[in-house]
């Protein structure tokens, strides 16, 4: 069997080289001369724990190919998956440019039986329009050749994507037609073979399932992100409470954990997308209002605890933050709450002084010189009036707190993962302030 999948980015890359993991032969697409130039060459344009040495080795076997030309490999391919981009338009909506334009470019190139898949992350209708999109390029080539557009979107965590792939929790495929599920089966027989469930179901609901998959665990984490703060108020301890709660199987302790908000490629794009999708059809979802409302405010809640703490007066001072990617595990910037606290600080005429084990090149792509970048985390610290933690890296886990104690000017640190135990931390000697408890 031979794949194509376009777009060689977080999804793509990661879909290309599993599917080559297995055996199968895989063209990847791309219409960025360099990025393809770069993959070539051994490159890799992402940072994913495994995925380096995935791709090394299926392209020494020869099952995985990097191309620009799309029209080259249309008529080797038997499947053809669309990941590339679905940026959000300044309404919050889909941008569908770039699926419509593979779309028509299949349109132009196809000659045999091929199934067209769409793998990003697209609104309810989506798959309609791309069928509609390679008919009309059919009919101007006056050419009738069959195809089946089918749904499968992808349920890859940044960090873990590698192992989310090989071994899913599930496989939701949307497909129009028996021939179609055949062969959808058939790829993913080498993934399903430990039992790891397939889900058929109607293209619509394919598109809805991913959706609404992202917008519940976001919900999670703003509803226990608004507990958190509650308990603040009220002198609760919101571990204690996410203990209680965790512990029902209904609930379930996953993304469950309090912070400073959500960020990513995935969360903020899907629930704005979602939202945007029901207001265009007249109904209001106002939950997940809610849900990006307390998330939006949430990147804030560490810049306005240290406000607090130096009564409003930070001009002049030096903040160290530990971790600046949106999770541990990758170096994606977007939607990161380090960028919010970043900006915040900055604003108030405070320096900032940071370390992330490998998102300092991406963030000082994204924001340049605006900050210091450290060597290492103890770097960081040196000379900082407070150490602020945005990212839960395991490195930060277990830190030398007398080092750190000796290296800032002002023992006090504020935890914006709960990663630390309080009363250790304050028997230290440090002020310590996180999300969801108080100091008894």
């Amino acid at each position: 069997m031979n794949i194509a999948v376009v777009g060689t980015g977080y999804v793509g890359l990661v879909t290309g080289a599993c599917l080559a993991e297995v055996g199968i032969n895989v063209f990847c697409v791309d219409i960025d001369v360099k990025k393809i130039d770069n993959l070539n060459k051994g490159i890799i344009p992402i940072w994913e724990p495994g995925l380096e040495d995935l791709v090394h080795r299926n392209v020494k076997a020869n099952r995985l190919h990097f191309t620009t030309t799309l029209s080259e490999v249309v008529s080797q391919s038997d499947v053809i998956f669309s990941a590339v981009g679905t940026p959000p338009d300044e309404d919050g909506s889909a941008d569908l440019k770039y699926v419509l334009d593979v779309a028509r470019e299949v349109g132009r190139n196809i000659n045999k039986y091929t199934v067209i898949v769409t793998k990003s992350t697209v609104p309810v209708g989506t798959a309609e329009k791309v069928r509609k999109a390679i008919e009309s390029e059919l009919k101007n080539r006056n050419v009738a050749v069959e195809f089946d557009v089918a749904s499968n979107p992808e349920f890859l965590k940044e960090g873990d994507a590698v192992n989310d792939f090989l071994k899913p929790d599930r496989i939701v495929i949307g497909v129009e037609s028996e021939k179609a599920q055949e062969i959808m089966a058939r790829l993913y027989k080498p993934f399903t073979l430990n039992g790891h469930p397939v889900i058929f179901m109607d293209v619509p609901s394919a598109e809805m399932t991913k959706y609404a998959a992202n917008a519940m665990l976001a919900t999670k984490i703003s509803f226990m992100n608004d507990i958190a703060n509650l308990c603040e108020i009220m002198g609760a301890d919101v571990n204690m409470v996410r203990k209680g709660i965790g512990s029902d199987s209904r609930i379930g302790n996953k993304f469950i954990y309090p912070g400073i908000g959500y960020g990513g490629s995935c969360f903020p794009k899907d629930v704005k997308a979602l939202i945007k999708t029901a207001d265009e059809n007249n109904y209001s979802l106002r939950i997940l209002k809610a849900v990006e409302d307390v998330n939006d405010s949430q990147k804030s809640r560490l810049f306005y605890k240290a406000m607090q703490y130096f009564e409003s007066d930070i001009k002049g001072k030096t903040f160290a933050i530990w971790g600046l990617s949106f999770k541990p595990k990758t170096d994606d910037m977007r939607e990161a709450p380090a960028l919010i606290l970043i900006d915040k600080l900055i604003a108030e005429g405070a320096k900032v002084k940071a370390y992330d084990p490998v998102a300092m090149e991406e963030t000082h792509r994204k924001i340049g010189d605006k900050i210091e970048y450290a060597e290492d985390m103890y770097g960081a610290l040196l000379d900082a009036d407070a150490l602020l933690l945005a990212t839960e890296w395991p490195e930060f886990r277990m830190p030398n707190f007398e080092v750190i104690k000796k290296l800032l000017k002002t023992p006090v640190i504020f935890d914006g993962r709960n990663i630390y135990e309080r009363e250790y931390i304050e028997k230290m000697g440090f002020d310590y302030f996180n999300i969801g408890t108080i100091k008894k």
